[in-house]
């Protein structure tokens, strides 16, 4: 698999999630497709796994198998405008990702200025 699909694969996972927690989130979704969402939501962010990364490649296993297969059931067992609204908001939260890392970077550089102040006057006054 090439450097730039594999990407854009991510990517998709990505989006994927946002829109599988979303559909979870939704009233109107059926309790075992919200359950299922959740579980995977939780799967695909939890530092744990079934099968320990460290193992080499049944450990990537999981990770490469487990989660996308379930994504396509929770896809799957969702209704149409539930996915549908899902895609939306995640799309929108997407969208707004960007103002929120410029003003975490705004907020880190602001703290870092802070710190060159302080030591600035720390040797100054010693």
């Amino acid at each position: 698999m090439k450097r730039g699909s594999l990407k854009r694969w991510a990517a998709l996972l990505k989006g994927e999630l946002l829109t599988v927690f979303y559909a979870a989130r939704d009233r109107e979704a059926p309790w075992p497709a919200r359950l299922l969402a959740l579980a995977v939501a939780a799967y695909a962010l939890s530092p744990i796994d079934l099968i320990p990364d460290f193992i080499p490649v049944i450990g990537w296993l999981d990770d490469l198998l487990l989660v996308p297969l379930g994504f396509w059931l929770v896809l799957r067992m969702m209704p149409a405008p539930v996915i549908a609204r899902a895609r939306e908001r995640a799309a929108l939260q997407r969208a707004r990702l960007p103002r929120h890392l410029r003003m975490a970077a705004a907020v880190v550089v602001l703290w870092v200025l802070l710190v060159v102040l302080l030591m600035v006057w720390w040797f100054r006054s010693g």
